[in-house]
């Protein structure tokens, strides 16, 4: 069988048995990682799943960091609560 068509249908497979909102990264890691795992040695399906974890692990990482940037932007702009008069 054709490289080219063992790798379509593991990403068909990949994409196929991953929910939309778990893909992020998944999709463009899988793709980047099957032509450098076909380019270093024919092994495109291999390279393929490798990219998709390791995207999936950095969208991951890209989310906290965002959510932990705008929890600090909205402490930062929150008003200051003034002190009771005595």
């Amino acid at each position: 069988m054709d490289m080219r068509k063992i790798l379509a249908a593991g990403l068909l497979i990949l994409t196929g048995a991953t929910p939309v909102a778990q893909a992020k990264g998944c999709i463009k890691g899988a793709v980047v990682g099957g032509v450098v795992g076909h380019v270093a040695g024919k092994h495109g399906v291999a390279g393929a799943v490798v990219g998709c974890v390791a995207g999936r692990h950095m969208a991951k990482q890209k989310a906290k960091q965002q959510k932990e940037e705008e929890a600090a932007r909205k402490q930062q702009s929150a008003p200051v609560p003034a002190e009771p008069a005595k």
